[in-house]
């Protein structure tokens, strides 16, 4: 059995459609894949239908839709039959609310309110909610009529909700009013909700986990499982929303005897996660944007940054469009946490309420970061402060009195700010920001940043140093049930940085065929139809709705401008039905899925052979070219892949082609390497190259096994190949993992045109 750190990890979305006895019957295939873990969605009981698992509805019991204990049994024993071990994902910030018959905590503190046994679990402000809980569940304040008392409790359609003892006689409507809580209009949860939230999810409620009696409640049937051998590491899943995320952390170590443990903490370029937390690192959402970065051609940025500027009618400040997307956000589906914020910062000499809110808006719309972890990490407050007292001189008597209440760590409103800044940060720019701005949205990732339009490979040698040295087993990633789009489709549409104008004499041609009033957001939807085609038409038009109510500029989730989304489903419908359109995408897929592809293979090289733990994310052993969720969550042929796994290790070596079968024979080599010569992999040294073409290569070794992959490979094509490039290799013999290739390398090092001859990628170690 495997313990420890893995050597890399293969994530599992388990759900009813997948339950764990389909997860148990793929632990041969991920033995013979050559990951040391599966990574596992979350398993508790979660909400009924749920397909993620993020809503935990009762931490005492797995799941049963997902299989139960006893099909948890079963798969654990197949992982530990096969030499697996498990990474179990944990919600610690949150609990599924929205049937409180299946939340038995949720249901005891509406049933008793401030006398339930529960009551601490949840962040509820009970006086400002007059002592209770407001639901926002009503479609209008008029639906109070439309309550009933059946069985002994109060329902609404298929809502079902507790009496307090001794309050079921009379009108349900004064039933309701004699409860403890408030069914209120759903509108109301923007400005008048009294309990935190998951960002603006009104059916997950905060948890209050740094109160070490929660603390344990929620954690023990996991630590039982640790204990016991069945869970052997864990993945935290939005540390930023809890009060002491350095205290959670200290308390899990204690806990679980210091299992490797990484959060879902997304860092902003140039930031560091806290040193002084007890965690092997991020779940790799940095590392992604590393890979990515280096396999982008700075040299198409000029070109698509006029298309989108054409496109906008303006030149678009995206510093300034951050800002106010999250401004919308505090002032919107946000206002209820600032309003609490401003409740709790309470009265501060000579400054109205009104002021304090708006300054309170500012800072956290223009704060750098997801949070700040006091008294560590002030400088981030302080740097905002500064820049709001320069930009809005009428909230300087404001900033003024909230920096020091802020500053100081541990108070309820330092922490609260803390614990919203980081969903303002993330509705903001995740989930508007990154719909509005089009300008190539290759690189509008989870942990990215779109106005960085490529780098050097000497910044990603320095980025792989650094990471060695500070955060040597971090997780990392290419693709999650996160990402806006999947690694394939990325590294297809980095291609478009190398042809810009051509790419910008198409978006034209598309536009004027089919306009839409909202051009930017055209242009988004042309790009992720390119990326991720051929794509079904029922994925295309959910993804473009799905995006334009996101962006929220031409429509919104909560009031759809029909209008508008008919043009829009038109616009999709035109990649199908109208020829002309239909063979200019066919012509640009064409033109650029074969330099997508090895950008893939690059891509995944890097990942699996840089410093950290790698994760697979399921079926990207195979092109995966998939969009934002649910897109990305659908079902994996496995047997298809085990087909593939066997032909190649029977010996064939696959060309670059739709089958897919050389990102398998990428993925499986090098993760197999990793897991049986670890001392291969300790090291890290870039390895120059010199000649014509030495900026298409991203070349380190890591103590043995040395990985060559290329960059910009449109243009090394349009050069006429590596010619006299040259590879400063060590002398002697190396032999290709990948293809069983060998190579020899002189007193000028090994040519490139040898050594990538029959793949864009290779993984050298001593013949």
């Amino acid at each position: 059995m495997t313990s420890g750190v893995p050597s890399a990890t293969y994530r599992l979305q388990i759900h009813a459609g997948f339950p764990l006895d389909d997860a148990a019957a793929v632990a041969g295939y991920l033995a013979d894949l050559g990951v040391t873990h599966a990574y596992a969605s979350p398993l508790l009981r979660s909400a009924e239908g749920s397909t993620h698992g993020y809503d935990t509805v009762d931490h005492a019991h797995i799941d049963e839709a997902r299989g139960g204990r006893e099909g948890f049994e079963r798969f654990v024993a197949a992982l530990h039959e096969h030499g697996l071990g498990l990474v179990l994902d944990l919600v610690p910030n949150h609990m599924g609310v929205a049937d409180p018959a299946a939340a038995p905590w949720w249901w005891d503190v509406l049933q008793h309110g401030q006398d339930s046994a529960h009551a601490a679990a949840f962040d509820i402000d009970w006086e400002f909610g007059g002592g209770k809980v407001r639901i926002p569940v009503l479609g209008s304040a008029d639906d109070v009529d439309k309550l009933e008392v059946v069985d002994g409790e109060l329902r609404y359609y298929d809502n079902r909700f507790p009496l307090a003892p001794g309050t079921d006689d009379g009108t349900p409507q004064e039933v309701h009013a004699r409860q403890h809580y408030e069914l209120v209009d759903w509108r109301r949860a923007d400005d008048e909700l009294n309990y935190r939230r998951f960002f603006a999810i009104n059916t997950l409620a905060g948890l209050r986990v740094e109160d070490p009696e929660i603390f344990t409640a929620t954690h023990q049937l996991v630590l039982h499982l640790i204990e016991k051998g069945s869970v052997d590491a864990l993945r935290i899943d939005h540390p930023d929303g809890l009060a002491d995320p350095k205290g959670y952390l200290d308390r899990l170590a204690a806990a679980s005897g210091g299992r490797w443990t990484v959060v879902e903490k997304i860092l902003e370029p140039g930031e560091e996660l806290p040193a002084d937390w007890a965690t092997a690192g991020t779940t790799g959402y940095d590392a992604l944007a590393e890979v990515d970065d280096v396999l982008v051609d700075p040299a198409g940025e000029a070109a698509l940054t006029a298309l989108e500027t054409e496109l906008a009618g303006r030149v678009v400040d995206y510093a300034q469009l951050v800002h106010d997307c999250k401004r919308e956000v505090t002032d919107g589906i946000l206002a209820s946490e600032v309003a609490r914020l401003v409740r709790v910062v309470g009265d501060l000499p000579g400054v109205d309420a009104e002021s304090v809110r708006e300054a309170l808006a500012e800072l956290l719309a223009s704060f750098d970061v997801y949070r700040s972890y006091l008294p560590e990490g002030r400088e981030h407050l302080d740097a905002t402060v500064a820049a709001v007292r320069d930009r809005r001189p009428d909230l300087v008597a404001a900033l003024d009195a909230l920096h020091p209440v802020l500053a100081q760590a541990g108070t309820e409103a330092a922490t609260r700010f803390e614990q919203t800044s980081g969903p303002v940060m993330a509705k903001g720019v995740e989930d508007s920001a990154y719909y509005r701005w089009a300008r190539f949205v290759a690189l509008n990732e989870v942990g990215g940043d779109p106005t960085r339009f490529g780098s050097t490979v000497e910044e990603f040698h320095e980025a792989q140093q650094r990471r060695l040295e500070r955060k040597p087993v971090s997780m990392t990633t290419l693709s999650t049930h996160d990402t806006k789009r999947s690694e394939d489709v990325r590294a297809r549409l980095a291609v478009l940085a190398e042809l810009p104008t051509e790419w910008a004499s198409l978006v034209r041609y598309l536009l004027s065929r089919h306009p839409l009033t909202d051009r930017p957001l055209a242009h988004l939807v042309w790009q992720n139809l390119v990326g991720a085609w051929p794509i079904s038409r029922e994925r295309a038009h959910g993804y473009a709705e799905k995006a334009a109510r996101e962006a929220g500029t031409s429509t919104t989730w909560t009031d759809p401008v029909q209008e508008f989304e008919e043009q829009l489903h038109a616009l999709v419908d035109a990649a199908y039905d109208d020829e002309a359109v239909a063979g200019r995408i066919t012509k640009i897929v064409e033109r650029i899925e074969g330099f997508g592809r090895s950008n893939s293979l690059s891509q995944k090289l890097l990942q699996l052979t840089m410093p950290g733990v790698p994760d697979v994310y399921q079926g990207t052993e195979l092109w995966d070219l998939s969009l934002v969720d649910p897109d990305n969550r659908r079902p994996v042929d496995y047997d298809q892949r085990r087909r593939l796994l066997a032909a190649l290790d029977a010996g064939d070596v696959p060309s670059v082609d739709e089958t897919g079968a050389a990102k398998l024979l990428v993925v499986s080599r090098t993760l197999r390497a990793r897991r049986d010569h670890p001392e291969w992999f300790e090291g890290y040294e870039p390895v120059a190259a010199t000649g014509t073409a030495a900026e298409h290569v991203v070349a380190f070794d890591r103590g043995g096994a040395v990985t060559v992959a290329t960059r910009l490979p449109a243009a090394l094509a349009a050069a006429g190949g590596w010619g006299d490039t040259g590879l400063a290799l060590p002398t002697g013999a190396w032999r290709d993992l990948f293809t069983g290739a060998r190579v020899v390398s002189d007193a000028n090092g090994a040519r490139l045109a040898e050594v990538l001859s029959r793949l864009p990628v290779a993984l050298l170690v001593r013949d």
